[in-house]
């Protein structure tokens, strides 16, 4: 279709751009009445349907990737009657379900639910309109699923934490984070519009389609949806200041679901996790015990850390504090 063709993209990423920039603004202010009206306009903005479908049909990395429906890909006269089509009605198809490799493991793998190209823009067209939000509150020190950050500033903020002086850190791994946090302690903690919630709940209860058998979704946020990485980020927000309320000078520096603590005082990280495995009981959440919790980066039979695929420890002259492993 030519009229797809033809839109002109920068216009519509600006308008979008101004949309979020207000959101976040008004969530800096306090002004919760202000930031639902603007998102409840962004969620109806054609521009904003416009963009949600063409990054689940043309930029996302899934992009031809089936849901239940089977459809891989969409025309141009598809993608134009799918934004015009496409609603928070409350709605929601169950997911597909895949497995993957799980990076750094040859023989395990990780589930992915992967919903319907309508559902992927419904999604899209949603963090939309959560995002610049919860931008606005999220702690600076968490890195991963946030744009403009990356593993690296993650890498970066470790090493300015541990180049001047020894540390004792605290290696925080949760257990199968997307497939357990419970639903009604997210739902809570996101506090949107009753629509929104509604439309949310309606993506967490879906269900999962495998072997021709739907199978009830109880808790999680399935991977494999583009709002899925947001949901999580939203029911983990507050692991720092959980910390930090106690011991304001332990510092956490967050990734996904990974993440470290910092802190001189061995004793005070033994504290730490204590205090994170009753937080994160209460969104169904644990700590995975699996991997060494505790480590020093200068003393030890292997001094330093391995953190997103980084070698971390202090540097004993003017070498640099970390290198890859």
């Amino acid at each position: 279709m030519a009229a797809w063709k033809a839109i002109a993209w920068r216009k519509v990423q600006r308008h979008v751009f101004r949309r979020h920039k207000r959101i976040y603004q008004a969530t800096q202010r306090g002004q919760i009445r202000t930031v639902r009206k603007l998102q409840n306009l962004l969620v109806k903005s054609w521009y904003a349907r416009l963009l949600a479908v063409r990054r689940i049909s043309q930029e996302n990395r899934g992009k031809h990737t089936a849901g239940i429906a089977g459809v891989k890909s969409l025309t141009p006269a598809q993608r134009w009657r799918l934004a015009m089509a496409i609603r928070l009605d409350g709605n929601a198809t169950p997911l597909r379900r895949t497995w993957i490799p799980k990076r750094g493991s040859a023989k395990e793998t990780r589930p992915l639910g992967i919903p319907t190209q309508h559902d992927r823009a419904q999604q899209t067209l949603a963090r939309q309109a959560l995002e610049p939000e919860w931008e606005a509150k999220l702690s600076p020190h968490t890195y991963g699923f946030r744009p403009g950050r990356s593993c690296w500033d993650a890498i970066e903020a470790i090493f300015h934490g541990i180049k001047f002086r020894p540390q004792w850190i605290l290696n925080l791994d949760i257990a199968k984070c997307f497939d357990r946090i419970c639903h009604e302690a997210l739902l809570a903690k996101l506090q949107a519009s009753a629509a929104s919630r509604r439309q949310i709940k309606a993506w967490l209860k879906a269900g999962i389609m495998a072997d021709h058998q739907l199978f009830p979704t109880t808790a999680g946020t399935p991977q494999g949806g583009s709002i899925s990485p947001l949901l999580a980020l939203i029911a983990l927000d507050g692991m720092d200041e959980a910390i930090r309320q106690v011991y304001p000078r332990a510092r956490g520096i967050a990734y996904a679901d990974d993440g470290v603590v910092l802190h001189e005082d061995r004793q005070v990280l033994e504290h730490c996790q204590e205090l994170l495995m009753t937080w994160l009981a209460k969104i169904g959440l644990t700590l995975n015990d699996a991997k060494r919790p505790l480590r020093h980066t200068l003393e030890g039979d292997q001094p330093g850390f391995d953190f997103l695929g980084v070698r971390h420890e202090v540097a004993i002259e003017m070498d640099e504090g970390f290198h890859n492993p």
